[in-house]
């Protein structure tokens, strides 16, 4: 049976998603409690989008192949029993052998929570993005408009990455704020490495009146790390989903997108 699985995170504690030697990752809790419960010596998963460390996913998506069968809620309720505190699984759900977590998946979902004010955060230390100075919506916006669209992101992506192509569809960028919070929307087919907190360097750079709105478009054609902002802290960064063609049956909700500005 294929069996694809909702996780939460709070990465503030762990280096990212993937798999490494030392086991600090949230893919390493995750197969750990998967083989605790399933009384096997490992079980292999397979998500929708690896996160950086120290950023969070409200709806991460995994699949993997198991002979266990158990009651849907068990599988939520017996490996959240295994799991830290910090990470939790939302739904689980039988698929097809055709579905894959990754390949499957049409766009992906970020969005960074900023808090513009004088002081640090403290409540929401690790949980948001942080500025002292006044940013500008409207630059915001402008800045924003130019990057909409399939564009090659070589400027606003890791030396590390290892995407086949720089090229990518950014299909939403919406701005908007709360209060002293802001809320910045990202959709696109994928995304590269750091390319989301890259993409937030340079908007905050607009935003705070070091750039002109157009400065992004000269960034977005110079294909150059070199020619941008520093990378944004990953604080604020949550990977709020995959989206997935309506057939899969998969849930689109969970309570933690509530949370969110």
């Amino acid at each position: 049976m294929r069996l694809a699985l909702g996780i939460s995170y709070c990465g503030s504690a762990y280096q990212g998603w993937q798999s490494q030697t030392g086991g600090q990752t949230v893919q390493d809790r995750l197969q750990a409690a998967l083989a605790a419960f399933t009384a096997t010596p490992a079980v292999s998963t397979l998500c929708a989008g690896r996160t950086d460390a120290g950023v969070h996913a409200l709806m991460q998506v995994v699949h993997f192949d198991t002979p266990i069968e158990r009651p849907l809620h068990a599988w939520v309720r017996g490996c959240n029993r295994y799991l830290p505190p910090d990470i939790a699984i939302q739904w689980a759900q039988p698929v097809p052998d055709a579905f894959h977590a990754r390949a499957s998946a049409l766009a992906r979902r970020y969005v960074y929570v900023l808090l513009e004010s004088a002081v640090r955060p403290s409540l929401e230390h690790g949980r948001v993005g942080w500025v002292f100075r006044p940013l500008a919506l409207p630059a915001l916006q402008a800045a924003a408009a130019q990057l909409l669209g399939r564009h090659d992101f070589t400027s606003f992506r890791a030396s590390s990455c290892q995407a086949l192509s720089p090229v990518k569809h950014l299909r939403r960028l919406d701005i908007s704020r709360h209060g002293a919070y802001w809320c910045f929307e990202f959709e696109a087919d994928a995304f590269l490495h750091h390319m989301v907190r890259n993409l937030m360097g340079c908007l905050l750079a607009v935003g705070q009146g070091l750039h002109p709105p157009d400065w992004i478009a000269a960034v977005l054609a110079a294909r150059s790390r070199a020619v941008a902002a520093p990378t944004f802290a990953p604080d604020g960064l949550y990977f709020i989903g995959p989206v997935y063609a309506p057939h899969w049956g998969l849930p689109s909700q969970v309570p933690g997108l509530d949370w969110l500005p």
